[in-house]
C-alpha cells in the first residue's frame, strides 16, 4: 500500500476572524520572529545579559529586516509588480509572500548594530547568538510558501511531489495538468531545522564566539539555499545564467568562509564578556545587611 504518493496543497491560505483576516504566511512570519526572539533572548542571558535584553534590539532589527527582504524581493523580481496595468500597492502586500532573506539580513545587521550600541553589548555577540533563531525562523516561514503555494520546484514524480492546480497563476505555461513538483518548501526547512541543530552544537562543542556562529550560519543556509535555487521554477533574474539569489548564496559563503576564517585568526581566545568595553553593568559591592 502506498502511504504516500503526493503532498496535497492546501485550499485555503488564510481565515477571516470578524472584519479581520489573518494570512498564514504572515502568521509563520510573526511565529518564527516571537520564537527567535525567546532563544536569542536565552542564549544571550546566557552570556550574561540580563533578560529582555534582546527585546530592545529587535525592536530595530525586525522592521528594518522586513523592509529589507520586502526591498530585495521586489527589485529581483520587477517584473512581479512593473508592468502595464500593475497595481503598485502591490508591492506592500508582504502577506501575499514575498522576503528575500539576504535583504533581511542587511538591513536587519543594520539594526541589530543600532539596538546592540544602544544596550552596550557586543554586536558580534548578538550575531552568534542570533543566528540559530534566524535558521528556525526561516524555516517556520518556508510553511507560508506552502500555503500560499508559492516558490516550488521542478516536476517531479517522487512520492513527496506537491499538488499544484494548474489554474494557480504560478503554475509554468505549457505544461500539462496534473502533474506535481518538488516541495521546495519542505526541503529548505528541513535543511534549516538541521542547520539550528548543528549551529547550536558546533558553538558549544567548538566555544564559537566572536561572529564566529554567524559566520557558520551564512555557510550553511547559502549551500542548501543554491542547490534550492537551482531546481525552482519561479521566475526570477538571471545573471550570467544564475538566477539572483544562487549569485546571492554563493556571495553568502564568501562572506561567511571569510568571516570565519578571520575572526580564527585575530580572535582565537573567548570574548571577555558579552558587553562592550566600558559599558559592562556596575556591580553591587555593598556589603549585604544583617
Amino acid at each position: 500500500m502506498d502511504f504516500l504518493t503526493s503532498i496535497p496543497s492546501p485550499e485555503i491560505s488564510f481565515i477571516d476572524l470578524g472584519p479581520f483576516r489573518i494570512h498564514f504566511y504572515a502568521l509563520f512570519i510573526l511565529s518564527g520572529i516571537v520564537i527567535a526572539t525567546i532563544l536569542t533572548d536565552l542564549r544571550l542571558r546566557r552570556r550574561g545579559a540580563p533578560a529582555g535584553l534582546f527585546l530592545d534590539i529587535a525592536l530595530w532589527a525586525v522592521p528594518l529586516g522586513i523592509l529589507g527582504g520586502r526591498f530585495f524581493h521586489v527589485l529581483t523580481h520587477p517584473r512581479d509588480y512593473f508592468y502595464e496595468g500593475a497595481d503598485l500597492l502591490d508591492v506592500f502586500k508582504i502577506w501575499e509572500g514575498g522576503l528575500a532573506i539576504y535583504g533581511a539580513l542587511i538591513l536587519g545587521a543594520v539594526g541589530v548594530l543600532i539596538g546592540a550600541r544602544q544596550a552596550g553589548i557586543r554586536f558580534l555577540a548578538v550575531a552568534d547568538a542570533v543566528a540559530p533563531g534566524i535558521l528556525l525562523a526561516q524555516g517556520l516561514g518556508r510553511l507560508g510558501n506552502y500555503f500560499n503555494q508559492e516558490l516550488f520546484g521542478l516536476p517531479t514524480e517522487l512520492p513527496w511531489g506537491l499538488e499544484i492546480p494548474s489554474t494557480n497563476k504560478a503554475y509554468p505555461n505549457g505544461l500539462p495538468d496534473g502533474l506535481t513538483f518538488h516541495p521546495t518548501f519542505l526541503y529548505e526547512m528541513l535543511w534549516n531545522l538541521i542547520g539550528v541543530i548543528a549551529l547550536i552544537w558546533l558553538g558549544n562543542k567548538l566555544k564559537l564566539q566572536w561572529g564566529k556562529i554567524f559566520a557558520l550560519y551564512l555557510v550553511i543556509y547559502s549551500t542548501g539555499r543554491v542547490w534550492i535555487e537551482s531546481i525552482r521554477i519561479d521566475p526570477s533574474e538571471i545573471i550570467l545564467g544564475l538566477r539572483v539569489n544562487i549569485w546571492s548564496a554563493l556571495i553568502g559563503i564568501a562572506i561567511g568562509l571569510t568571516i570565519y576564517l578571520v575572526q580564527t585568526r585575530r580572535h582565537p581566545g573567548l570574548e571577555p564578556s558579552v558587553w562592550s568595553k566600558g559599558r559592562e553593568p556596575a556591580q553591587n559591592t555593598e556589603p549585604a545587611k544583617s
